[in-house]
């Protein structure tokens, strides 16, 4: 048995904003962004956030593994959704993990992931590492070009690794190229030439050495260097300064996706691994007050991978979205008047919450012992007339099932962040039904009969007290939710 990384996964959010839209919003105020204006970046949906595209990202790495006996989770972000509840506690209850396994919550730098991965692959249990990566973003500002939403995740633990680490080096320096405090709602930027110069260039390169010294490599060896870098040829100058070839550094997603943060390092090392042969050797750098190399070597099990749709599934899952003020809604950059129906009361009831957490966090229903009935939600009586046993009823995962649209509404009276509020009844393809919301559908694209997939969602926020309730929603599930390796 080899320690390593033994699967991957990746979540990117479906809308596609154009970088267009923005600079024509803005070039007026700042003419700089008009030269960034190509490509697409893409963007969470109202109801997507650090947690659910988590959840997203591990459903997919976890996905053809079995039910894995986890014993860790680290979820690690700059941008959690809660800074005083324990955020890969509610990804773990989502994903159906159990209570007998270590969570914990790593952020406070951009290289958070990086550092949880380090640490997982010292060897020990069964690791789930996972980023994910929601920046709130000035309207006008570079940021709101360059940075991308988005989430990774990676699987660690002994077995038959696709890849295994070889060295890896760390450096810790409080070099400030960015920083954010509990009383700033953004981040403050400092000047790229010199984050440049001073930070990437002298920080950088003598790490990548240490880590070829400890794997006994040279530079030529690296088959493909990931590094987040938002300023032009960052990436390509680093690598020369350590002698890696120009031709070894990977594709930074820019044009497609934008650079989703702290997750980045994972994005692009999926990306690098969906695309990797056996021996190839995949370098990755994380970058934040210091720096965190890794070096993998890919193994033969990659071949035998089963499918998921990675980086590369979800990039094809896309859609165009042109109007810019949609995104700005969708994030609170500017306040709209929403209307009397947006004014509910959404206090979520906590003690309901416990109660309930299993079937409306884990999605997790019911199936008679004794007729073999599914139904959701799990009650005390099956539902099958020709039964009607009483506590007969065995839990029963849902949030994995197919299911079709039995009926639907486009709803343009009930208040939605993003009207038509669409919904309807969906029933099960190995049985069981269930009236709920539906998410990433346009409304021309309803039918009768539609396959649908569950996705981990928002359902709503408490704007009053800060708080967000998680449910499952369904989603269309088109051919490209089922993706193998290239």
């Amino acid at each position: 048995m080899t320690f390593g990384i033994l699967s991957f996964g990746a979540y990117i959010p479906r809308l596609r904003l154009q970088r267009k839209a923005i600079a024509e919003a803005h070039g007026w105020f700042n003419s700089a962004l008009k030269g960034q204006g190509k490509g697409e970046r893409a963007i969470a949906n109202w109801d997507e956030d650090p947690v659910t595209m988590a959840v997203e990202a591990g459903r997919d790495c976890l996905a053809g593994t079995g039910s894995p006996s986890l014993e860790s989770l680290t979820f690690a972000s700059t941008t959690f959704p809660f800074l005083d509840r324990l955020n890969a506690g509610v990804v773990a209850e989502a994903l159906a993990l159990g209570q007998d396994l270590a969570t914990a919550d790593a952020g406070q730098t951009q290289r958070a992931a990086t550092s949880a991965l380090i640490a997982a692959l010292r060897g020990g249990p069964l690791s789930l590492v996972i980023a994910a990566e929601k920046r709130p973003v000035k309207a006008a500002s570079p940021l709101e070009m360059t940075a991308g939403d988005g989430a990774a995740a990676i699987l660690v633990g002994e077995g038959k690794p696709v890849a295994r680490l070889l060295a890896s080096a760390t450096r810790s320096a409080d070099f400030v190229d960015h920083y954010r405090t509990p009383e700033s709602e953004y981040d403050y930027q400092w000047e790229e030439r010199w984050i440049r110069d001073a930070g990437y260039m002298p920080l950088v390169p003598p790490v990548i050495k240490a880590c070829l010294a400890k794997a006994g490599l040279g530079p030529e060896a690296v088959t493909r260097f990931c590094m987040p870098a938002v300023l032009a040829k960052v990436a390509n100058s680093v690598a020369k300064a350590a002698g890696i070839a120009d031709a070894a550094v990977a594709d930074n997603l820019h044009a497609v996706c934008g650079e989703t943060g702290a997750a980045h390092p994972l994005v692009m090392l999926v990306a690098a691994l969906e695309e990797a042969k056996p021996g190839d050797r995949i370098m990755v750098v994380g970058f934040g007050q210091g720096a965190d190399v890794l070096l993998f070597e890919v193994t033969e099990a990659i071949t035998t991978l089963g499918p998921r749709l990675g980086v590369k599934g979800h990039l094809a899952r896309r859609r165009e979205e042109t109007n810019y003020a949609k995104f700005l809604a969708f994030n609170d950059t500017v306040e709209l008047e929403r209307g009397m129906r947006a004014e509910a009361d959404k206090q979520t009831a906590l003690s309901a919450l416990w109660r309930n957490r299993h079937t409306v966090t884990a999605f997790v229903g019911g199936k008679c012992s004794t007729c073999g009935t599914l139904q959701f939600p799990k009650t005390r009586v099956c539902v099958n007339p020709n039964c009607t046993a009483i506590d007969t009823q065995e839990p029963e995962p849902f949030a994995a099932k197919i299911g079709k649209i039995n009926s639907y509404t486009a709803d343009r009276l009930t208040y939605s962040p993003d009207p038509p509020a669409c919904y309807g009844m969906i029933q099960f393809d190995e049985g069981g039904r269930w009236m709920m919301d539906f998410t990433d559908v346009d409304e021309k694209d309803l039918a009768v009969g539609h396959p649908m997939r569950m996705m981990f969602r928002v359902k709503d926020i408490d704007s009053q007290r800060g708080f967000r309730r998680y449910f499952w929603k369904a989603a269309p599930a088109a051919q490209t939710d089922v993706s193998g390796r290239a």
